[in-house]
């Protein structure tokens, strides 16, 4: 049992983990592998062995589409990873945040799951909040 932060005691409880999301799992542990020091490595070692092979193939045309097509399609591959990956993060964030406005009796319930407003309902929040803090530092500076 633990204490909330609004004085309910509730149990800690654990959201058990999805096996189905097979590609987010692969996203997670490729986006990991990835950015590793040792993908680093590897991709930096592929480049000083492609520019090696340089002069034993002549610099030719077939030489430089290897790299040229290498690199494009790892790197269209791994925009999807990293994109999935950063979705989820965002999404978790998110939620979490929800979970502290929510558990703070002082905090604003409606700014729970702000982040599905229109752009134009995020500039009046944001324009609104401009103007509580433009207020608050005209009340300290009063006070000051």
């Amino acid at each position: 049992m633990r204490k909330g932060v609004n004085g309910s005691s509730a149990k800690r409880k654990r959201i058990k983990k999805s096996s189905s999301d097979w590609f987010g799992h692969f996203a997670t542990s490729a986006s990991a592998c990835v950015g590793s020091r040792w993908a680093f490595a590897a991709a930096l070692l592929v480049i000083v062995l492609w520019a090696v092979l340089g002069p034993i193939y002549h610099y030719s045309d077939t030489w430089q589409l290897i790299i040229n097509t290498g690199t494009t399609i790892v790197t269209f591959l791994i925009v999807f990873l990293i994109q999935n990956t950063q979705n989820r993060d965002a999404r978790a964030i998110n939620l979490k945040l929800d979970e502290l406005i929510h558990a703070i009796d002082t905090a604003h319930n409606q700014m729970i799951d702000i982040e599905n407003l229109s752009d134009e309902e995020l500039a009046r929040l944001s324009q609104r909040f401009e103007r509580i803090r433009s207020e608050c530092l005209r009340r300290e500076k009063k006070s000051a």
